[in-house]
């Protein structure tokens, strides 16, 4: 069978097959080729501007020789490029698109879909300028994003001892066309030392003091009012400067010691002053010669003992290496030794003063060190202190009101520091608490504490809501939830009660009942013989209660449709079940147009027969 003359849509064939005379005379057999175009908008399968089509057994292929298309030209991406060569794309096809460096989709991606359709191109491509995720030095932030966009603010946090450039513990950043404003890191905190009193000598004055760093004082003449060490935190130096202040009293009549002499004796003497003793021919003096005046006392007197009366030491019972003694029982008076300790590198010395030894020969004794008084922890209560603290000594932190304390609970003096610093940090309130499936929040029994909490948009930190289920549905387990620095626990769960048997309908059963089913089980109904379910047939076991179930109508067709120059091929039936087929055919003179069956399906005929 020949091809009739192609009528291309969206198109024409080209100029010299398209002429009149050509058109009327036309005719084509099975693999004649014709050459055509499509109109702007439109492209060839191939995606082309002209094409051929073939004469076939089923006519001219393609069927639809020109189709809707996309152009690139139609769209222009801002900061993006499309990724693939063609120029043009069919309806429903999708091309993807790139974005250039430092931009991104709205959802992040470096590139993003889009498709070709009826009404052109779906989206506009968007690619927005982005920043990455910063590096953190020293620092964190709550945010959990890995890009952000243009204007976007990140907010971040130094950790616990350093500030940033700003002498901030806190900090935000923006991202700006050429990247972020800032770097979020954070240095070390530093203690500054202020103007001291002129009196006052720091021990191993230095330029920086860090977190953790010990200053120690002394006086010039007079004396400390204050600790003797203060320790720098990340809030600063803990506790107060001290301050020397000189004392006004005196110090009258140079004490008397026996057997002894002294040095240019005055009528007084001010705070500081010092006399020198000197002990008598045939006596030896037991301690320091020199004696001072300090707040109008003097201080420790020494000894003068008669040189044959002095007692002698005995050896000293030492588990040591390298110890250099001779083998004695007994030592003299002013006898000096040396010795090692097991394990250590350097000596230890120690003199016979009057049958005692200067220091104690020992190789156990560890020196105990004390503490300044504790810092007072930010938003703590005040606590009472001592000037000294001794070695694995606690001190209780108690936070004020609405503030919640965190890390521990005590302060220990460790190595001369107080180590262990716990943090007082504000109780942080929630919103509105986990809404659950099949459950509520309980309200209280009054009407006034109801409208209170209908107006209220927060709850405080150890607020405890307690839930409610609907009818139907019961908790499994037995807690409500509490709202503990911002966040609310695990809320409980409301589980469905089960169901009895399923409701009977009419003309319908159910297979394999059960006298009981639980909570989300369903169950399928099936209609007896020319019935069909209206509706879905399944039906589900909700809190204790079936859904609707579904009815079982008729399903039969009653009366054959009447089609113009069609008779029936059989006799006709008064009824016909669904699924049943009924032929016809043509009156004489005329041929059937496509299909000569109609079908019954749930009282309904489908068909539509035509003859020509």
């Amino acid at each position: 069978k020949p091809c009739d003359f192609p009528r291309i849509k969206n198109g024409g064939l080209r100029s010299e097959e398209n002429h009149s005379f050509f058109r009327f005379f036309f005719s084509a057999f099975r693999g004649k080729q014709l050459g055509y175009y499509c109109n702007r908008g439109f492209v060839t399968p191939s995606g082309t501007k002209w094409d051929y089509i073939r004469c076939t057994v089923q006519g001219w292929e393609p069927a639809v020789p020109c189709l809707k298309a996309c152009s690139k030209s139609d769209i222009e991406i801002e900061n993006g490029f499309f990724s693939e060569p063609d120029l043009a794309y069919h309806i429903n096809k999708t091309t993807q698109y790139k974005c250039k460096q430092g931009y991104v989709t709205a959802n992040g991606k470096t590139s993003g879909p889009i498709t070709c359709l009826q009404n052109g191109w779906s989206a506009q491509p968007s690619c927005i300028k982005s920043c990455d995720r910063p590096i953190f030095e020293n620092a964190g932030t709550k945010s959990n994003s890995t890009w952000f966009k243009l204007n976007d603010k990140l907010d971040y946090e130094c950790h616990v001892g350093y500030e940033n450039r700003h002498k901030d513990t806190k900090g935000s950043i923006t991202c700006n066309y050429d990247g972020w404003s800032d770097k979020p890191s954070c240095y070390e905190r530093e203690c500054s030392i202020p103007l001291l009193d002129p009196n006052l000598i720091v021990d191993l004055k230095k330029e920086k003091y860090k977190v953790g760093d010990l200053l120690k004082f002394s006086c010039r003449p007079g004396h400390r009012v204050g600790p003797d060490s203060v320790q720098c935190y990340d809030f600063g130096w803990s506790p107060s400067f001290p301050t020397c202040k000189e004392d006004a009293r005196m110090c009258v009549d140079v004490p008397e010691l026996e057997h002894s002499s002294v040095k240019f004796p005055m009528p007084s003497y001010r705070h500081g002053d010092s006399v020198e003793f000197t002990c008598l021919e045939t006596f030896t003096m037991i301690g320091s010669g020199s004696v001072s005046c300090i707040s109008g006392k003097w201080t420790q007197l020494p000894q003068c003992i008669a040189t044959d009366q002095l007692e002698k030491c005995k050896a000293p019972k030492l588990s040591a290496v390298g110890a250099k003694l001779p083998e004695k029982s007994e030592f003299n008076h002013n006898f000096s030794i040396s010795y090692k300790c097991r394990g250590k590198q350097e000596y230890k010395h120690s003199i016979c003063i009057n049958g005692r030894w200067d220091p104690e020969p020992t190789c156990t004794r560890v020196e105990k060190k004390s503490c300044p008084p504790p810092p007072q922890i930010p938003n703590a209560r005040v606590m009472e202190t001592t000037v000294k603290y001794w070695e694995g000594e606690k001190v209780s932190v108690i936070c004020q009101d609405n503030y919640l304390i965190q890390d521990t609970e005590e302060m220990v003096c460790r190595d001369g520091r107080w180590q262990s610093l716990p943090r007082c940090v504000a109780k942080i309130p929630c919103s509105q608490p986990p809404e659950i499936d099949h459950g509520s929040i309980k309200l209280p029994r009054s009407s006034q504490e109801r409208r209170n909490k209908a107006k209220s948009r927060s709850y405080k930190h150890g607020t405890t809501l307690s839930y409610v289920c609907d009818d139907g549905f019961r908790l499994a387990e037995d807690h409500g939830v509490t709202c503990h620095m911002g966040k609310w626990s695990a809320p409980p769960r409301c589980v469905g009660l089960p169901c009895g048997p399923p409701p009977s309908i009419h003309h319908g059963i159910v297979s394999h009942e059960l006298d009981i089913y639980q909570h989300g089980e369903e169950v399928t109904y099936s209609c007896s013989e020319g019935f069909g379910t209206d509706g879905s047939a399944f039906i589900k076991c909700v809190g204790g209660k079936w859904s609707q179930p579904p009815a079982c109508i008729k399903t039969d067709c009653d009366s054959l449709p009447r089609f113009e120059n069609a008779v029936l091929i059989e006799k006709e039936k008064k009824s016909y079940r669904s699924g049943e087929k009924v032929m016809f055919k043509c009156a004489p003179s005329y041929q059937m147009d496509g299909s000569n069956i109609v079908t019954c399906v749930n009282r309904m005929w489908i068909g539509e027969l035509v003859c020509k």
